[in-house]
This record gives structure tokens, sequence and C-alpha cells, in this order.
């Protein structure tokens, strides 16, 4: 990683305080990774659980395949999904990404 270069050409290795000064610039990065890429990940990760358990027949979704459907029936690990005039498909849970509302309010933005 090219910032970790820097930070240690930075650091004066004949100094102690160095290696406080050092310490404390890698607690700000774990700082700031964790805010910028950890706590969003994990975020998004509850919504999309909590969106799963709340599935119920009629709704139309969108699978990680790609697939568009609308909910026909909601057991408890899978999802019966018509894609056409009765042509059903049995779906994992957890394949399920989202609702096409989610969809189209992303692309207004």
């Amino acid at each position: 990683m090219n910032l970790m270069a820097i930070m240690l050409e930075a650091a004066p290795a004949a100094n102690g305080g160095g290696s406080m000064s050092f310490l404390i610039m890698m607690v700000l990065i774990f700082g700031v990774m964790y805010f910028f890429m950890i706590r969003p990940q994990q975020k998004r990760q509850k919504e999309l659980i909590k969106f799963r358990n709340a599935l119920e027949k009629g709704q139309k979704i969108i699978t990680a395949g790609g697939i568009y459907g609308t909910i026909k029936e909601v057991k408890e690990t899978y999802v019966l999904v018509e894609v056409d005039n009765n042509v059903s498909i049995r779906i994992d849970k957890s394949m399920v990404m989202k609702d096409p509302s989610d969809l189209a309010s992303q692309q207004t933005k």
C-alpha cells in the first residue's frame, strides 16, 4: 500500500516518539477504514436481511441472477416466484436481492 510507505518514511526512526506517532497514525487509518468501508457494508447487510424477512405474497422482486418476478408463495427457506403467466420458479431466500422500486429510486438520483 502506497500510504504505508509514506507513513514509514515520515516516522523518524531515531526518536522514541516516532513509534508513538506511527501507532496513532495506524489507529487513525483503521478508524477511517471502519467508518468508510466496514460500517456501511454492515448496514447494507442488515437492511438486506430485514428485507428478506419481510417478503410477502404479491411483492415484486429481483433475484441475484437478475430475474424479475412476483412472489407467489413464501416459505421459511425459499420463495415461489412467478416470472411469467403460469411460469413459477422456486428461489432460495438468500438469492432475493431487492425490489424494483428500489431500483427505480436509485435511477432518479
